[in-house]
């Protein structure tokens, strides 16, 4: 039951994480004829082209149906569940958001890119902190951050450029790509953001009397390994015990919780790492 509640609070977040990215583009982006990256992108390039007869989440729905085969094959059934889940709701997304909106929310095109670029960006995030995906250049990041410690954002970055600039040939007009390139930067260090949030650790070291009380429940309700330091207190002359444990951010307050009811006067040291690899965090890439 804990593990179906926990995929429902994925797939939720991974739909509202679709509704800020379909926000960005259909009510600042697509409206003002920035092109972006990735599929969105090669729809937005698709509609103006055609006369804006077809959708942009029509476009984005049909190449993503020959993308998403490439996740089933190398990411495996689990994140391939997540992107189909994810692109039929974008496409829906996005469907339903262009027809509402028809002119940019702003008038200034650069405001455009760059809200367009927070929004969709930060959508994206969201999305792949879950596992899932938006489609296009989005799996081909994750693809390779698979095998790679290569931040998604740039990878993104990297592929896009060649969309952003395949616009001049449609517009045959610069400005327009020098938007596409503030929204692709604006997003991807947007991406970057809200991965690297979702994904920051803390190091606790706790001196308790209660320590073996204390290790059982951070063991029993936040599920997390505790070594055992032994160390003498140099003023006191007494041997005692320091438990170490490497978290979450946002588990640290269950931490600070379960030390508090045991023993209050506990000394805790917390202090940020830039990487946690192995067990319960990230797998370590060669």
């Amino acid at each position: 039951m804990k593990l179906n509640t926990t995929e429902l609070k994925s797939y939720l977040i991974i739909a509202l994480g679709l509704a800020i990215y379909s926000f960005g583009w259909t009510a600042f982006l697509i409206p003002s004829k920035i092109i972006g990256g990735g599929v969105s992108g090669i729809g937005t390039l698709i509609f103006y082209s055609s006369g804006e007869t077809i959708p942009v989440g029509l476009s984005y729905l049909i190449i993503n149906c020959f993308l998403i085969v490439i996740a089933l094959k190398i990411l495996g059934p689990k994140f391939g569940a997540k992107t189909i889940y994810a692109i039929i709701l974008g496409a829906f997304f996005l469907s339903v958001q262009q027809e509402f909106f028809t002119e940019p929310l702003v008038d200034d095109k650069f405001m455009c890119a760059i809200i367009g670029g927070i929004l969709g960006g930060v959508g994206v995030g969201i999305t792949i902190s879950q596992g899932g995906s938006s489609g296009g250049t989005d799996i081909i990041a994750m693809i390779i951050n698979k095998y790679r410690n290569i931040s998604p954002g740039r990878v993104i970055l990297y592929f896009d450029v060649f969309i952003i600039a395949s616009s001049y040939i449609f517009f045959n007009d610069v400005p327009t790509i020098v938007y596409g390139y503030v929204f692709m930067g604006v997003a991807s260090y947007a991406i970057d953001m809200v991965i690297s949030g979702s994904k920051q650790s803390a190091q606790m070291f706790i001196i308790t009397k209660d320590y073996e009380k204390v290790a059982d429940e951070i063991g029993l309700h936040a599920s997390r390994g505790i070594s055992i330091i032994d160390a003498t207190g140099w003023y006191s002359k007494e041997n005692k015990k320091i438990l170490m444990v490497v978290v979450r951010k946002h588990e640290t307050p269950l931490i600070f919780k379960i030390v508090k009811h045991y023993d209050p006067d506990a000394f805790i040291s917390m202090g940020s790492v830039m990487g946690v690899y192995g067990f319960g965090f990230d797998e370590i890439r060669a």
